[in-house]
């Protein structure tokens, strides 16, 4: 947050994410986009139903966690062809794959940060380029049969095993 101030100065304000912050905050706005990541696992319900009652009468719920479950209790998966509904007055956008929307650009932005660990991954051999790099390690959910992504093992109930010890 200390950097978010120092790069825009008074052009933005910063809360700590508090139950009564988001409250209050979702209240007054006209748009609120939740954006709520937890790698491997489900998307905690930020936004409950009956915070819904205090929003301005058409505002917006942009839930861009909506492939994670929601971070709304109210959320559920939209398509681009009909992107919204209504709960208590306020406007919810749920697209499931919102890059989708763009698909031509999205794409090139994914191939742009994923080639470069394909072609590790051609190079070296898929436990090698993993070993070798941090990153791509990270993104190992299943291998060798065992659950190497601690929130996925946790989620389903599996044992986890790290990746280092499958792939060293």
């Amino acid at each position: 947050m200390e950097e978010l101030v120092a790069r825009f100065g008074t052009g933005i304000k910063t809360i700590y994410s508090t139950q009564g912050a988001v409250e209050e905050e979702c209240a007054q706005a006209d748009l609120v986009i939740g954006g709520v990541l937890i790698p491997g696992a489900a998307a905690p319900k930020l936004v409950t139903k009956k915070m819904l009652k205090d929003w301005k009468p058409g505002s917006v719920l942009v839930d861009v966690a909506i492939d994670q479950g929601g971070c709304a209790e109210t959320s559920k998966a939209t398509t681009h062809a009909e992107p919204t509904y209504v709960v208590d007055g306020v406007i919810h956008y749920c697209v499931a794959n919102m890059p989708g929307g763009v698909a031509r650009t999205s794409t090139y932005a994914l191939n742009n940060a994923t080639l470069p660990f394909g072609l590790a991954i051609a190079n070296k051999g898929w436990k090698k380029a993993m070993a070798d790099d941090a990153h791509l390690r990270n993104g190992l959910n299943v291998a060798g049969g065992k659950v190497t992504y601690k929130a996925v093992a946790q989620d389903l109930g599996y044992d986890y095993v790290p990746a280092e010890k499958v792939v060293g």
